[in-house]
């Protein structure tokens, strides 16, 4: 393939705007297609307005066929009560699927994960490689630890983020109990208020805080008596997590249909 071919679902969101702008700076990548939702104010703005440069390129629409008809590849940021039918409708199209939504109730996340059985689907909670490294030093540490160590997650993102805990803090609490064979469902516990008494040895506390435009950090505490081991990630700019997900478009069109995250792309599995 001479170029990949891509169109962006949400390409009016904060991150949307930057895959534009990475993709721009790409020799190897091509931005065929803009979509947002019919009352979206970016509907008829071509790409070049929407990153701040000159009018150029796909204009911003609301109909899918007609963004992905030259595409490759849908990259999806936008929001999980809109994302679902639009990839569903992509994946019945034969396109490649790179979804970085969150914030999925469980039914969206089923039918989700069906697509995967059509079509090679990326899906992640978060498209930095930082973050992604993250998970798997968090995971090589729990299981060194193991008993006796408290975990606690604290995440923070800007104020206009809309769901909590974010995907990310998830993902990370997911592959801790995925190692100490614990059902997170049990043994999560968000954020604490009032007379909570003392905490178990076996749960895994999630805190969030939403301020100012932080782009998002990620904490996790193993603590025991005598030592505290912190992991922290921070981001400082949403072209990470831009980056990354150009870089799962590559991956998602050279793989056959199946489910993928970013530690497929990045080679980690393998280890």
């Amino acid at each position: 393939m001479n170029m990949l071919k891509l169109a962006v679902n949400g390409a009016a969101g904060r991150v949307g705007i930057r895959i534009l702008t990475c993709a721009q700076q790409d020799p190897n990548v091509g931005v065929v297609g803009a979509l947002e939702g019919p009352d979206s104010p970016a509907i008829g703005k071509t790409i070049g307005e929407l990153i701040g440069q000159a009018a150029g390129g796909a204009t911003v629409v609301s109909d899918l066929a007609t963004a992905v008809q030259d595409a490759h590849c849908v990259i999806d940021f936008s929001h999980h009560t809109s994302s679902i039918e639009r990839l569903e409708q992509a994946a019945a199209l034969g396109k490649a699927l790179v979804v970085g939504t969150t914030g999925y109730t469980v039914e969206e996340r089923a039918r989700l994960l069906s697509l995967s059985t059509q079509v090679p689907l990326v899906w992640a909670a978060n498209y930095s490689t930082g973050v992604n490294l993250l998970f798997y030093l968090v995971e090589k540490v729990a299981d060194v630890l193991r008993e006796g160590y408290d975990i606690e997650i604290v995440e923070q993102h800007h104020r206009f983020k809309t769901d909590a805990p974010s995907g990310t803090a998830l993902r990370i609490a997911e592959v801790i109990a995925n190692v100490l064979d614990r059902d997170l469902k049990d043994v999560a516990r968000y954020g604490r208020h009032g007379e909570t008494g003392m905490r178990s040895q076996e749960e895994i506390g999630i805190s969030s805080i939403r301020a100012g435009d932080c782009v998002g950090t990620h904490t996790v505490y193993f603590g025991t008596m005598g030592e505290q081991l912190e992991l922290t990630h921070r981001a400082s700019s949403r072209d990470t997590f831009a980056q990354g997900a150009l870089r799962a478009a590559k991956f998602a069109v050279a793989s056959p249909p199946g489910l993928y995250d970013m530690q497929a792309v990045l080679g980690l599995n393998a280890e």
